[in-house]
């Protein structure tokens, strides 16, 4: 048995699928592909309190002043936060805002905080399981609509 000492030239398809101008870095309809963390600046996780997937995010009429108590925020929002600012003018999920702009969650998660951080949005956190009624309370009103 001979091995071939030429080398191995790739496939057609997997030559053509690397590189920077490689048609598999577009997607014909959204044009280029952004990837995730370049929305996020590199971060992954929001440093303050976890984004329950169905707490209601709602943007703020009245953003407050900054410390110094001017109106002129010193931070200005990218065009990714003003598209949440933007959907959230009626209360959505954490989860509607993921499916509403095609983002990763984790992505909408670190969005959604720095509008947090800068009182841009409110969160309404769902209420704890605790505070729902018990089995037993259910089971007592379903037998007394069936009483009636």
């Amino acid at each position: 048995m001979h091995e071939s000492l030429e080398p191995e030239t790739p496939e057609p398809e997997a030559a053509a699928a690397s590189g920077p101008d490689a048609p598999g870095w577009l997607d014909e309809d959204a044009g280029p592909v952004v990837r995730p963390y370049a929305l996020t600046g590199g971060r992954t996780h929001y440093r303050g309190d976890e984004f329950d997937l169905v707490a209601l995010i709602i943007t703020r009429d009245d953003v407050p002043a900054d410390e110094d108590g001017s109106r002129a925020r010193k931070w200005e929002p990218e065009p990714e936060h003003e598209m949440i600012l933007s959907l959230c003018r009626n209360p959505l999920t954490v989860v509607e805002i993921a499916a509403e702009l095609e983002l990763p969650l984790g992505v909408v998660r670190v969005l959604l905080g720095d509008l947090l951080d800068h009182s841009f949005i409110q969160v309404r956190r769902p209420a704890p399981v605790a505070q729902f009624p018990g089995e037993r309370v259910l089971k007592e009103v379903i037998d007394g609509i069936r009483a009636l």
